[in-house]
């Protein structure tokens, strides 16, 4: 996966302080988000019984170190020696679930439910192995030609973070300049990269953000390992 993510660091002119930088901004936007209670409605405390009946209480992510620096992560050295990707500008492998409903409009109705959002469309794409994390590029136009709306409507963006690198270079190959719409709240490189759940976490924050701010769209879109890319549209009712 490293090798994927340098490679598309060479090719989109992605450099180590970058990737750092990208990093550090995803740490400080994960921990400003938990000290204002923005994650308190998406997650489930969690307890985890232990050796002689001792219980821990998991109630918020782990990873999360707001103590970052770009300075600090300059000091790691990088997995490749001619590459951009360390320990330090790479997701973290954790333990999480995450879980959604997704229902028919007829279902709604009949049960009275309240939909936070509708799935306006989705896309997926799939790219050479060794550029695996470019997959949200093609995978995003197909679920905004689906949708029938443009990237400049998108109010909230969530890319997962699977490498500093690879986010950045999907961001411009995607054509993004405004990274005041993306990640708000941080992503994979400071909340973790749980496999099987982050998808749907990365869902579970884009619709409370955009609830927070009455949003009217926002796009999810994420690498998948083998070269595929998956992304999808949703609209606040």
């Amino acid at each position: 996966m490293p090798e994927t993510a340098d490679t598309l660091a060479r090719e989109y002119g992605i450099s180590r302080d970058d990737a750092d930088a990208f990093a550090v901004r995803s740490h400080a936007y994960a921990e400003a988000a938990w000290r204002a209670g923005r994650f308190d409605a998406e997650v489930v405390p969690v307890e985890v019984p232990g050796k002689k009946g001792a219980v821990t209480r998991v109630t918020r992510d782990e990873g999360i170190r707001p103590d970052t620096t770009v300075e600090s992560l300059a000091g790691l050295r990088a997995l490749r020696p001619d590459g951009v990707c360390t320990a330090g500008n790479s997701s973290q492998q954790n333990d999480a679930a995450a879980g959604c409903l997704v229902v028919s409009a007829t279902y709604l109705d009949r049960h009275g439910l309240v939909p936070m959002a509708r799935l306006r469309g989705w896309g997926a794409a799939g790219c050479d192995p060794a550029r695996m994390g470019i997959g949200p590029v093609p995978a995003t136009r197909k679920a905004l030609e689906k949708s029938g709306v443009t990237l400049a409507q998108m109010d909230l963006i969530e890319l997962n973070e699977a490498f500093a690198a690879q986010a950045l270079a999907a961001l411009k190959g995607m054509g993004v300049e405004d990274l005041g719409r993306v990640n708000v709240n941080g992503s994979g490189i400071s909340l973790g990269h749980p496999i099987g759940a982050t998808g749907v976490r990365i869902l579970a924050t884009l619709l409370h953000e955009m609830e927070r701010r009455e949003a009217r769209f926002g796009l999810e879109a994420m690498c998948i390992g083998g070269g595929m890319g998956l992304a999808a549209v949703f609209e606040r009712p």
